[in-house]
């Protein structure tokens, strides 16, 4: 008879030194995971700049619904224009420089619409209430860009109301480093209102 085999029960591998030079058996992926953690989507780093844009252009959105409204932020002004010179009344001798009314003027064929008032109307008045004061506030708006030189300031897209003016802040440099805004000193003084957009009040007593 030939040798006897003795039968031995096929053992699992199942401790680490059965696994040779390795100290803990493998780890095997788990079905469906790919054996990686989870990655972030890379669209989610740029949340923070979509976030800016997205202010940025409600901002702009919000300026261009009516140029009328206010300044122009700073991140939308154009480049400043010096204005030097000596203003009349339009329709006055040597009126090449002058003032229409208590919130527009003109520089040579230039017709400039100050943002963020409204005066009352000199041409064409609702009522006599409104031609006088439409009156004072051309003359306390030629009284104020004859103190000196100013500049004019509009945004990048030159923006012009339905009449075809050029919409501009007049701004003048003070010698101790504020800004004096022309507009802001007419509102001041009570010789125009401060717009910021929607329908504008009468001037005008309302009928009894």
């Amino acid at each position: 008879m030939g040798d006897i085999i003795p039968f031995r029960r096929k053992r699992r591998w199942t401790r680490p030194e059965d696994y040779g030079h390795l100290t803990q058996p493998p780890k095997f992926p788990k079905r469906g995971g790919g054996g990686r953690p989870p990655r972030n989507p890379r669209w989610k780093k740029w949340l923070p700049l979509l976030f800016w844009l997205a202010v940025v252009a409600g901002l702009s959105w919000w300026v261009a619904g009516d140029a009328l409204r206010v300044d122009p932020p700073a991140f939308l002004e154009g480049e400043p224009e010096s204005v030097v010179g000596k203003f009349t009344l339009c329709g006055t001798k040597g009126s090449a420089n002058c003032v229409i009314d208590g919130d527009t003027i003109r520089i040579g064929k230039r017709t400039i619409r100050l943002v963020g008032i409204d005066a009352p109307e000199t041409h064409e008045p609702r009522c006599e209430l409104e031609r006088r004061m439409g009156e004072a506030a051309a003359g306390a708006l030629l009284a104020l860009v004859n103190q000196g030189p100013f500049e004019m300031v509009g945004r990048i897209d030159n923006p012009r109301d339905e009449y075809g003016r050029e919409l501009r802040a007049l701004v003048r440099r003070m010698p101790d480093g504020t800004d004096q805004s022309i507009a802001s000193d007419l509102v001041a003084a009570g010789m125009a209102r401060s717009y910021v957009g929607g329908s504008r009040q009468p001037w005008c007593p309302a009928a009894g």
